[in-house]
């Protein structure tokens, strides 16, 4: 693989992680992060989005006209989100209920937005679809990262309301119930971003 494309996804991931290093995406990241499932359902979901929007954006960069270039990535998006909603609900309705609201609101989520303005528009379609593949897996890592500190922590569960679900620290295992409410998700967050400022403070990364 070019190594310019790996550049791209590895962009996404690590130098401008959308949560830990633009913190952007914030109100799905702390709305919906109280179970591990939730927290991929709803990365993998943005993703999707952004992929497919990215290279169709980029494919028709040079016909959208300037003056609605930005009701035109929107409508181009909601498109996505509409099929993305349509088939949670078909084959996952318990994940669509879970998500509720957040999911016809990645429409106007400022990372899927953003990419589009700043890269998919003016880029070639195939950078934009590693772009897409670096931003959405850096927001989905992030997510059930953040989600299963929560679960773990708040629930004491893992994989909850799964065929898979495990007490992590035993049955008898108290957990600190702060973490499971929006309160939990702003410290979690917090503690998560000063690790990954420590971190990349180390390794000296910009």
């Amino acid at each position: 693989m070019n190594n310019i494309y790996l550049q791209d996804i590895s962009r996404g991931i690590i130098r401008e992680n959308p949560i830990f290093r633009l913190v952007l995406g914030m109100c799905p990241t702390l709305a919906v992060t109280v179970y591990f499932i939730n927290g991929l359902g709803m990365g993998l979901s943005a993703a999707a989005v952004l992929i497919c929007s990215n290279v169709v954006i980029s494919a028709l960069r040079r016909y959208i006209p300037e003056q609605v270039r930005i009701p035109c990535y929107i409508v181009i998006i909601a498109t996505f989100v509409t099929v993305v909603e349509m088939l949670l609900k078909a084959f996952q309705p318990n994940l669509y209920n879970a998500l509720g609201v957040f999911i016809p609101l990645i429409v106007v989520n400022c990372i899927i937005l953003g990419r589009a303005e700043a890269f998919a528009g003016k880029k070639p379609v195939l950078r934009s679809l590693f772009d897409g593949i670096g931003i959405g897996l850096g927001f989905t890592v992030s997510l059930i990262i953040l989600a299963a500190l929560r679960e773990i922590i708040g629930s004491g569960t893992f994989l909850a309301d799964t065929a898979y679900a495990v007490h992590v620290f035993g049955e008898t295992f108290e957990p600190m119930a702060v973490f499971a409410q929006p309160a939990g998700a702003f410290i979690a967050l917090g503690l998560l971003l000063g690790l990954t400022n420590v971190i990349f403070k180390r390794l000296k990364i910009d």
